[in-house]
């Protein structure tokens, strides 16, 4: 009786991953339909770069380098809003060297960031990240898309020659900051957008 005791013990703890594996949660499924989070994720990115460029242009135009300063901080969240609420994707940008320190890279996503400034560009365009996180209602999937700094008009506020007056002036908006000294090519920053991840699994 005692052997039997024994080897039903055995048998029970045997079954436990297998009934683990039932529970259906996000680190159970399928890979990401790469492609597909691409199709939706690219167009979001493209979009919210494009609407800050034609601010920061008309800033610069009409203003100078100190409006387009002003002017970023004040549309870029907005614009970032605005796209959440009509994708259904949480939208940003996040950067190591930040402007803003709300704009940080969250430790999770350090190394996907990494890679990114590994290699900014891939055949010309900017470089693409796309991953899985958490589990369950959690779980979410990622697109992290480069944003290589370019020489014009980007190095006017973010490069190596930044006008003292004009740093003063992103000091007193961004009290420590970290976004300058970039040279063209380098990685300025990412595109983050995240999406709940049961709208892309292959299950």
């Amino acid at each position: 009786m005692r052997n039997m005791a024994k080897t039903h013990m055995l048998i029970a703890a045997a079954s436990l991953p297998l009934l683990g594996s039932c529970g259906g949660g996000a680190s159970e499924a399928g890979p990401v339909d790469e492609a597909a989070v691409t199709a939706r994720s690219a167009p979001v990115a493209q979009e919210f770069q494009q609407k800050l460029k034609e601010q920061l242009v008309a800033a610069l135009t009409n203003g100078g380098p100190e409006s387009a300063v002003s002017v970023c901080s004040q549309v870029a969240p907005a614009i970032a809003a605005a796209a959440s609420e009509e994708s259904g994707a949480e939208v940003s940008r996040i950067a190591r060297k930040h402007r803003n320190p709300d704009a940080g890279v969250p430790a999770a996503m350090e190394s996907q960031y990494d890679a990114l400034a590994t290699q900014p560009l891939s055949d010309g365009k900017p470089a693409v990240r796309i991953w899985r996180s958490g589990d369950g209602e959690n779980a979410r999937i990622h697109y992290l898309s480069a944003i290589p700094m370019q020489d014009q008009p980007c190095s006017v506020c973010h490069g190596t020659n930044v006008d003292p007056a004009l740093k003063q002036h992103i000091d007193d908006l961004y009290p420590g900051d970290l976004a300058t000294g970039f040279k063209p090519g380098d990685l300025r920053g990412a595109m983050l957008i995240s999406w709940p991840a049961d709208q892309f699994l292959s299950r």
